[in-house]
């Protein structure tokens, strides 16, 4: 066999199995043969991580932070809700980089003024803001529970209606879960009040 039909065949039958096998990796099925489609992806300067688009809020989460318009909580409940669904990242405080508990918080919380809480969910329960009975808790209050601790080691805000937005831990995203879960119950701490108080709107008396 001459080399020059020799070489020609052998590139002929190697072109399909590298095609093929490109093809196989760009498509590889899961399990149950469901192709999963791409992740949007947000690359940083120090690594690459894959970030969620925002989880899309229940008829019910909506109605709990429209009816918070015109007050101090709406910045605040907008800006986390905004979030959710960004992954958590333990000392992350930003939606490209992610959240921990305490960032989300701060993130939150950055846009008003009158408002400058500590970093740790820790030092925000010791000395910051008014504390709080559960049954007089409002939107934008924090809520603090321990985890595997004794003291405070996780905070969330208060949505309403026993709903509160937070970030859980490693291998989740930002989410809204419920105080009447037993779980959250049972590692409940305290509630504190940051935001300024809310004043009455003024009245215009006609005479």
């Amino acid at each position: 066999m001459r080399p020059f039909f020799k070489t020609w065949l052998t590139i002929c039958l190697l072109m399909p199995l590298a095609a093929h096998a490109t093809n196989r990796e760009q498509r590889l099925p899961n399990v149950n043969g469901y192709i999963p489609k791409p992740h949007v992806s947000t690359v940083t300067a120090k690594n690459k991580s894959t970030i969620k688009h925002p989880t899309r809020l229940s008829k019910a989460d909506s109605k709990l932070v429209a009816n918070n318009a015109g007050r101090p909580s709406t910045t605040v409940l907008s800006r986390a809700v905004n979030v959710l669904g960004t992954p958590y990242r333990w000392g992350g405080s930003s939606p490209s980089k992610g959240f921990d508990c305490s960032g989300l918080v701060r993130y939150a919380f950055n846009d008003v003024a009158a408002v400058d809480l500590p970093r740790t969910s820790n030092a925000m329960a010791s000395g910051h803001g008014q504390k709080v009975e559960r049954k007089d808790l409002k939107p934008g209050d924090l809520l603090f529970f321990n985890i595997k601790s004794r003291k405070v080691n996780h905070v969330a805000i208060y949505l309403g209606e026993d709903r509160f937005i937070h970030a859980p831990r490693r291998g989740k995203a930002v989410t809204i879960d419920t105080l009447k879960k037993p779980y959250w119950q049972s590692h409940y701490v305290v509630a504190k009040r940051v935001l300024p108080k809310e004043h009455a709107p003024l009245r215009v008396v006609q005479r």
